[in-house]
């Protein structure tokens, strides 16, 4: 059904679309910001109904540490009454627990008695940088020293100049991993992302530099090879590995991964937004990106997007996820704002939603199904609860912002003028 009259076309522009959007918001915030939080340092993972899965000794990884900080940072900016105590919780647990103070970076995992997986990941630096980032945004005193902190390493230990991106892993006195030989787009992927948020809350170009650096070798030059699909693991010299395989499906899945194209629309958008919109073939390359998932990812049957596909464009992982979810509707929105060519955009925008309503969303527990059968009915395969709220809360703020920078840049500019 479209709009008519004076209607707006766009749901993005709709009051009421705006206020459901915004109330889906807050439920996330609500459900994470009062159940999470460990005694111990860092937070705990949940279950489907919203428990801790370990209320004892529990597993933290970096990750959820660092988005919970860049969540709450974002929470904290539009005004979230408790938010300052989350990302201060956050903040301090990177910066004593997984900073390693004797080897430099920020390992991978830990419990109660100390490190459980003491690898340095690139994904995870990527994380800890967007959590720094955001963190100064929201104006917490570590967040300098540690964004000073994690660019340093990310410059001595992972940054490739030759290549125009960083390396994967290292062991914890840095020595390479399986010799050094994988390289993976993920990390990179998200690196990127942090990347733009350093580069507008410094103004240092740098930054804005390497975040473009990575998206051309990434995009321009490996997914443009074949046919903007992303590939996601290469080997030492940005090679395509197609036939990797990892037993991590969560992290590293063989094949090719819809969701991943759907992600990386959107930040070649911002990316082309905030560079002053010089390198065309970026928005060329979203576009294709996001018409590739949507005629190849997604499951015109019964709806949401095949977790992977082989390099035969077949479904290979057929669990449908959340987060390809929320990226597809954020590089709906992004594609809308900078490039409405056409109905297609906002017709899939709309599908996207009315699907995540529909399918996605726990009614019964609150927040997210985080992953799904085939059939659309709730499973844990890949994952054993709730997912944590960075994808669902940025996909949720995304459209109610301007389309031109991160989402805690522009709730800041925004918000601030209130």
């Amino acid at each position: 059904m479209s709009g008519q009259g004076s209607t707006p076309r766009t749901w993005a522009k709709r009051d009421y679309h705006r206020q459901w959007l915004l109330r889906q918001a807050d439920a996330l915030m609500d459900f994470f910001q009062y159940r999470t939080i460990n005694p111990n340092g860092g937070f705990h993972e949940l279950t489907a109904e919203g428990v801790p899965l370990d209320p004892g000794n529990a597993v933290r990884g970096i990750h959820v540490s660092a988005r919970m900080v860049h969540c709450y940072s974002i929470a904290y900016l539009l005004g979230r009454p408790g938010a300052g105590e989350i990302i201060d919780h956050g903040m301090q647990y990177l910066w004593n627990r997984h900073r390693d103070e004797r080897h430099g970076g920020y390992v991978w995992s830990l419990d109660d008695d100390g490190a459980v997986d003491a690898t340095k990941q690139g994904y995870g630096h990527a994380f800890v940088l967007l959590a720094a980032s955001s963190a100064k945004t929201a104006g917490h005193p570590l967040a300098d020293r540690m964004l000073a902190d994690v660019s340093e390493i990310l410059d001595t230990r992972f940054w490739e100049e030759h290549h125009g991106a960083i390396a994967e892993e290292f062991e914890n006195d840095w020595s390479p991993i399986g010799g050094g030989k994988y390289r993976g787009q993920n990390s990179n992927m998200h690196l990127t992302e942090a990347l733009m948020a350093a580069f507008e809350v410094t103004g240092e170009r740098l930054y804005l530099d390497r975040a473009e650096r990575i998206a051309d070798l990434v995009i321009r030059r490996s997914a443009g090879s074949v046919g903007f699909r992303v590939a996601e693991h290469f080997d030492a010299d940005w090679r395509i590995d197609r036939d990797y395989y990892h037993p991590n499906e969560m992290f590293r899945p063989a094949g090719t991964t819809p969701g991943h194209w759907l992600e990386w629309s959107r930040l070649l958008l911002q990316l082309w937004s905030l560079g002053g919109k010089q390198h065309g073939w970026m928005a060329e390359a979203a576009k294709a990106l996001f018409v590739q998932a949507m005629s190849l990812g997604w499951d015109k049957e019964r709806g949401g997007f095949f977790y992977t596909l082989d390099w035969e464009d077949r479904p290979a992982k057929t669990s449908k996820l959340w987060w390809p979810m929320c990226e597809a509707a954020g590089a709906a929105h992004f594609l809308n704002e900078h490039l409405p060519a056409d109905d297609f955009y906002e017709d899939s925008y709309r599908l996207i939603w009315s699907t995540i309503a529909n399918r996605f969303l726990d009614h019964a527990h609150g927040g997210w199904h985080e992953e799904l059968t085939e059939d659309l009915v709730p499973a844990h395969t890949l994952f054993p609860g709730k997912g944590d709220i960075y994808h669902a809360l940025q996909a949720c703020l995304i459209p109610l912002f301007p389309a031109s920078r991160s989402l805690t840049r522009v709730v800041h500019e925004v918000e601030g003028r209130i």
